[in-house]
């Protein structure tokens, strides 16, 4: 069997409502959260993505029974507790494997979990996530690239989780969970703040947690006995939300997200107004259109509420044809720029210094085969190939598949010219 890749004709304008998917990265530690609770999990809007199949192949593997109806709706109940090694053969597929440490400590007592991959999109250590276990009681060591981590009882306190690049989602994740067992009280101070972080912690409070604070800086988690299951729906993805929004305006179309939520996406439609891209909410959804004369812009990445990096790379594609020049700055991870060279390829003017992006504006792009480096920068390279004149490939769509749901078909769907392939195939 062939990899797959994408075959796009673009020139076609999008016009159609989309279906955005629950969010993949709400989702997956919510999965993880499963390991604490006694009872049940019922979760709905699970999109059916790559990275949630492997978290439930591991989480099987934890003794985690873990059911997929038809609808989406996923169903985990955590039967067995004898097992709490995430092993490498799962763990290096996807980065968010590291959640479970945090379950696996407060539930198990002990956990053994191989040190992650993921995206080869720059530096992110683990070293947070260590430093907050051991703030709560754990012994944690690296023994031959796994992280071994004990603890008879965790116990509440203040830890600061701030680094230098702000706060970190998943080591918020991971302190929070943790934290919902342990003794006594727990303050997370330079929490983050994403929708992410605020999904987990209203599904652990539906479960018979005790958090507040969540969606601010500062987290407050007063540990419980126990966790129960319970039913949670989850929250629409914001960064495919962006992703359709950019494929409305790179191809001068208009789109209506029927599920989108404009309070997660404001510092992303802030710029989008400022290049020219009309984004309204209605009775209907967010309905997204474009004028012709594409603005140029400066935009930095920034933690939410600011500019989401997992956006940088779909912003990019647009601002490649807007009239003038633009600067893009990355402050999550400042070398997320491995989509840079391949735009250039489709006739883009880019120029990288240091983790910063000059983006000169073309008239056009132009199709061209080029290679996906990671998730979002395959989506930046399917949205420049729908606006691109001519025929473009984009190889290695394994990485889009991680995270977005079925996005060829929704994009077949409004008027999009985008055909799943394998090599070999004519």
């Amino acid at each position: 069997m062939g990899l797959p890749y994408f075959e796009i004709n673009g020139g076609t304008r999008l016009r159609g409502a989309v279906q955005l998917s629950g969010a993949k990265n709400a989702a997956l530690p919510i999965m993880a959260a499963s390991i604490l609770c006694e009872g049940d999990v019922v979760l709905r809007g699970v999109p059916n993505v790559s990275d949630v199949r492997f978290l439930g192949e591991l989480l099987m593997k934890l003794g985690v029974h873990v059911q997929r109806d038809a609808d989406g709706t996923l169903r985990l109940n955590a039967r067995d507790e004898m097992n709490f090694k995430a092993e490498y053969d799962i763990v290096r597929k996807m980065r968010a494997s590291i959640c479970v440490l945090g379950p696996l400590l407060a539930k198990r007592h002990q956990a053994h979990v191989a040190m992650p991959g993921g995206c080869a999109i720059g530096d992110r250590p683990v070293d947070l996530h260590l430093r907050a276990m051991r703030q709560l009681g754990a012994d944690v060591e690296l023994v031959s690239g796994d992280i071994v981590a004990k603890a008879k009882k965790l116990r509440g306190r203040e830890m600061f989780l701030g680094g230098p690049f702000g706060s970190t989602v998943l080591g918020t994740a991971n302190a929070m969970m943790a934290a919902t067992l342990a003794e006594g009280t727990t303050v997370i101070e330079m929490a983050a703040c994403e929708p992410e972080v605020t999904d987990l912690a209203e599904f652990l409070n539906k479960c018979g947690a005790s958090i507040t604070g969540y969606g601010t800086p500062r987290i407050v988690v007063e540990g419980v006995r126990e966790l129960a299951g319970c039913e949670h729906q989850i929250i629409p993805d914001r960064i495919e939300a962006g992703t359709f929004m950019v494929a409305a305006a790179v191809t001068n179309g208009e789109l209506t997200l029927e599920n989108g939520r404009l309070d997660h996406l404001m510092a992303f439609v802030d710029r989008l107004n400022a290049v020219g891209v009309n984004v309204e909410k209605t009775e209907k959804g967010v309905v997204v259109s474009s004028a012709r004369r594409l603005e140029p812009v400066d935009v930095t990445t920034q933690p939410f509420p600011g500019f989401p990096t997992d956006l940088q790379a779909q912003l990019m594609a647009l601002l490649c044809l807007a009239d003038g020049n633009s600067i893009v700055t990355e402050k999550i991870f400042p070398d997320r720029f491995l989509h840079v060279a391949e735009l250039n390829r489709m006739g883009a003017k880019l120029r990288r210094e240091g983790a910063t992006v000059i983006v000169e504006g073309v008239k056009r792009l132009v199709g061209a085969p080029v290679m996906a480096s990671d998730l979002r920068a395959s989506a930046a390279l399917v949205l420049a190939g729908l606006a691109a004149r001519g025929t473009t490939r984009v190889h290695r769509i394994y990485h889009l598949d991680r995270g977005y749901d079925r996005f060829d078909e929704k994009l077949r769907a409004v008027n999009a010219d985008i055909v799943r392939k394998e090599d070999g195939e004519v």
